[in-house]
This record gives C-alpha cells, structure tokens and sequence, in this order.
C-alpha cells in the first residue's frame, strides 16, 4: 500500500524550490491533522497525474475555476492515499481508466496558495500537492464539467500554455523532457 510519509522521505528533490516544498509537505503532515481533508483550513494534501504518451506529448487540463493549463488532480478527500487520489482525478477529470504508472515513486512534489472562496467560505489555503507520471496507450478522454477544455499538446505548446510563474507545472515539464531524452 503506498505510504505518503514513506515515500516522501525516500523523494529526492529536482532543484532547491522542489527542496523547499518537500520539507514544508513532511513538516506539514507530521504537525497537522485532518491534512487529508478540506476541513483543515490551513491546508490540505492534494494529488495529481501528469499524463502522456510515448511520443512525448502531454495531456492538459483548462480549469474552470481558475481559467489556467494544468495537469489533472484535485482534494483527497479524507483519502491518505495520493496515488488512488490521482488515479480519481484523472478519471473524474477525463474519464481515463487505463493508466500506467511510469515509476511507483512521486514524480513531484509541490505548495500552491488557494485564495480566499467567497462562494464556498474558505479562508486562503494552501494545497500541499503530490503528482505522479502516468502513460497512456490512447489519446481518448472525456471531457468532465470541471474542464473547459483538454488536449494532447507537444511540450513546446505546454509552454505556450502555462503559466510562466507556475513552478511546479514547469519543472515537471523539464523533468518529463529529460526522460524522454533517456529513452
């Protein structure tokens, strides 16, 4: 059974930022409770998949909310277990079942602040986000209510598409560039 806690301490960081957020996820996880849950107004662990195929090219996902490109994921929802989170999320976000898990191991680690919902009454947050790299054999997807838009796109139109000040989405990126020069 995957272990956040375990798996974390095993992580090994791609730069100083990933470092940073690595320590405060660890950190935040042995100092608070209810980090699974939304009721935790502080903040919360979250999970995500980077999903692509074997010819380097990434699905993304444009987000309702927040009008922005990312990776799928979302709230845990009480579920210690980031790995089914992720899996969740991608099912719920685009109706992909069959996912291989490129390594059993978290692909990044990364903290992003959440602003204050006047809509659903919750305080500035922050998500303590967990992803992990998946492939796909396919490119079908469905496209859910959360989703504006997704799409297969090469790394260069990822670049294109992000947020240039989105640390995490980018160094995930470069990290995804560097296994494809591997294989």
């Amino acid at each position: 059974m995957f272990n956040l806690m375990e798996e974390l301490l095993r992580y090994q960081p791609y730069n100083k930022d990933e470092e940073k957020c690595l320590r405060e996820i660890i950190q935040f996880l042995n100092t608070s409770e209810n980090c699974f849950d939304r009721s935790n107004l502080l903040g919360h662990i979250t999970a995500g998949g980077f999903v692509c195929d074997n010819q380097g090219n990434i699905l993304l996902n444009h987000h309702k909310k927040t009008g922005m490109w990312f990776q799928f994921g979302g709230h845990s929802d009480a579920n210690s277990n980031s790995l089914e989170v992720a899996k969740r999320e991608i099912y719920e976000e685009a109706g992909i079942t069959e996912l291989q898990l490129i390594s059993n191991k978290i692909f990044d680690v990364d903290i992003h602040k959440i602003a204050y919902s006047i809509k659903r009454n919750e305080p500035e947050h922050l998500h303590y986000d967990i992803n992990f790299l998946f492939y796909v054999n396919n490119h079908d997807f469905k496209l859910s209510d959360e989703s504006t838009e997704i799409k297969w796109v090469s790394i260069d139109e990822v670049r294109n598409l992000i947020d240039k000040e989105d640390n995490g989405t980018n160094r995930m990126i470069d990290k995804y560039e560097k296994i494809l020069k591997i294989i």
